[in-house]
């Protein structure tokens, strides 16, 4: 009978398990919706209150990074939230490689078992994307007005169309059993207000924090042989990450800086 009853995510018990973040006070559940991040943009552009949540049982127009489609018919976790943060916009790097070391420590809390991250926004497991993240900002010259920060990750699929499947996984189907949506995606939040606190009351410090333990988090960071699709393209070894988050790949030419290109297994 358990195993029949629906894996719904409950705003009221979402609210419950993330009471003393700022994720707590204004949580939008949607059964459907375009896109999350579209909703908390325009939100956001209305005045809407930092850590304002915006969160879907499907998608009808998900989007990843660089404008590319985001599976997302259920089954899953499709959370938005807004952010202030009172960083420069340059530093919006920071807060991709904060929310991918979150979600892990999700993961890895709620599921017990931890997830590779690759350079900047995903969530792998055994070389299959398990979940992404998509930053979008509003921001003048002198500071960011609002960010949003999209995650998709995959929970409770069996599996995958036909296109994806040879790339896409989920917990489900990596560890053979269904997940409680509403604790992962509580967990998520809770992850992610720490990472957030950390770095709007110390940036420099929270900064040097996430290059290191995204490098710890990451096989991708050191010594992986990756194409890169930035300009042209280009091969070579990645060698870390510099002092403000961007990628470093040591190719035939010499080292060069990854600045917003996916990176993928050469």
């Amino acid at each position: 009978m358990l195993a029949m009853i629906p894996d719904v995510i409950s705003r009221e018990s979402l609210r419950e398990l993330v009471r003393g973040t700022i994720f707590a006070q204004h949580i939008h559940h949607f059964e459907e919706i375009d896109s999350t991040n579209s909703a908390a943009m325009l939100a956001a552009q209305s005045g809407a209150a930092e850590g304002s949540v915006f969160l879907a049982e499907r998608q009808t127009e998900g989007r990843g990074r660089g404008g590319n489609i985001w599976h997302s018919e259920g089954e899953a976790i499709y959370v938005s939230v807004i952010l202030r943060p009172k960083g420069p916009a340059n530093d919006v790097l920071m807060l991709s490689l904060a929310t991918g070391l979150a979600a892990a420590a999700a993961v890895e809390e709620i599921c017990g078992i931890a997830p590779d991250l690759r350079w900047p926004n995903d969530i792998m497991l055994r070389e299959k994307k398990l979940g992404g993240i998509l930053c979008e900002l509003n921001a003048d010259a002198d500071k960011v007005k609002h960010a949003v920060v999209g995650i998709g990750l995959n929970v409770n699929q069996a599996e995958f169309p036909e296109g994806i499947r040879e790339v896409a996984t989920s917990l489900q189907i990596e560890t053979g059993k269904s997940w409680p949506r509403v604790e992962l995606a509580a967990a998520l939040l809770r992850q992610s207000d720490a990472e957030y606190q950390r770095i709007q009351s110390a940036p420099d410090e929270a900064l040097r924090s996430c290059i290191s333990r995204f490098e710890e988090r990451s096989s991708y960071a050191r010594g992986k042989r990756v194409r890169v699709g930035e300009g042209d393209g280009f091969e070579g070894v990645t060698e870390g990450l510099d002092a403000r988050g961007f990628l470093r790949v040591k190719t035939a030419s010499g080292s060069r800086l990854v600045m917003s290109g996916g990176v993928r297994p050469a």
